[in-house]
C-alpha cells in the first residue's frame, strides 16, 4: 500500500510487533453493529432501546383494557358482542393456536378488534437463546403481516414470563411495549388480581386466557365483565392509544 503523504517513517521492530498484535484483537461482545458509508469511517449503531413492560396504565380516563390470549376460542357470538358494543379489544394471537381460524380473526378485526403478537408456538421464553426468542416473536410478526397486512407494536410473552433476552428480541422485532396484566377474567367469569386492590380501577389491563371447555363462553364471560364495568362507571378503552404509542 502506498504511504499517505506526510506519513511517519518505519517503526522500530518491537513497536511494530506490539501494534500488529493489538490490531488483531476482536471487538468486545455486545459492541453493537458496525456500519460505514463508502469511503467513510465505520460507525457503531446503538441497539434499539428495550421496550417497557406494563401491567397497568396510569390514566385519569375511566377505562380498562380487555386483552384476549392465544386465539383458541372462536365464539361467533363474541364477534357480535364486539360489534354491538363497539369494544376495542386487543387479541394477542399465537399462530399455532389460531392458525386454522384466520377467517374468524379477520372478522373480529373488521368489527374493531386489534390483533397483537403472542409468539408462533407459545413456548416459555425465559432461558431460551436470543435467536430462538427472536424467531418466535419476529416469526409471528411476519405471519400477521402476511395474513392481515399489519405489524403489531405490542407483545405478550406466554405465561407472562420474560427475561432480558425476551426484551431484546422484542425490540429487534419492532415491538414497542411488552404487555402483562393486573387482572385475569377466569373461565368461570370471576376476576382474580396479581397485586394491588381487589377490584377494578382505571387503567387496569385485564387478561382473558383461552380455556379448554370453559363453563362460560367467551361472549358470556365478557358480558359479565361489562356489567361489572358499568357498576363501577368504567368503560373499555383502546390499549393501543395508551401503550406503545
Amino acid at each position: 500500500m502506498r504511504p499517505r503523504r506526510g506519513a511517519p517513517g518505519p517503526l522500530p521492530a518491537a513497536l511494530a510487533l506490539l501494534l500488529a498484535a493489538t490490531a488483531g484483537c476482536a471487538a468486545p461482545s455486545g459492541a453493537g453493529h458496525v456500519s460505514s458509508r463508502a469511503g467513510g469511517p465505520a460507525t457503531a449503531v446503538a441497539p434499539a432501546p428495550l421496550p417497557p413492560v406494563v401491567d397497568h396504565v396510569t390514566t385519569d380516563d375511566p377505562v380498562v383494557f380487555l386483552t384476549y390470549d392465544d386465539g383458541a376460542e372462536r365464539d361467533p357470538r363474541f364477534i357480535d358482542l364486539v360489534r354491538e358494543r363497539r369494544l376495542p379489544v386487543s387479541m394477542f394471537l399465537t399462530d399455532s393456536v389460531m392458525g386454522p381460524g384466520y377467517g374468524h380473526f379477520a372478522r373480529l378485526r373488521a368489527v374493531g378488534a386489534n390483533l397483537q403478537n403472542h409468539t408462533l408456538d407459545h413456548p416459555a421464553l425465559p432461558g431460551l437463546p436470543l435467536a430462538a426468542q427472536r424467531a418466535q416473536i419476529c416469526g409471528q410478526q411476519r405471519k400477521l403481516a402476511a395474513r392481515f397486512g399489519i405489524r403489531p407494536r405490542l407483545f405478550r410473552p406466554p405465561y407472562g414470563r420474560h427475561d432480558t433476552a425476551t426484551l431484546r428480541a422484542a425490540a429487534e422485532c419492532g415491538i414497542a411495549a411488552v404487555v402483562l396484566w393486573r387482572v385475569t377474567l377466569e373461565p368461570d367469569g370471576h376476576l382474580t388480581y396479581t397485586h394491588g386492590p381487589r377490584h377494578l380501577r382505571p387503567g387496569d389491563i385485564v387478561s382473558v386466557p383461552s380455556g379448554e371447555a370453559p363453563p362460560l363462553t367467551l361472549a358470556e364471560r365478557t358480558t359479565r365483565l361489562l356489567a361489572e364495568l358499568d357498576e363501577r362507571d368504567l368503560r373499555v378503552g383502546r390499549l393501543e392509544d395508551h401503550v406503545g404509542v
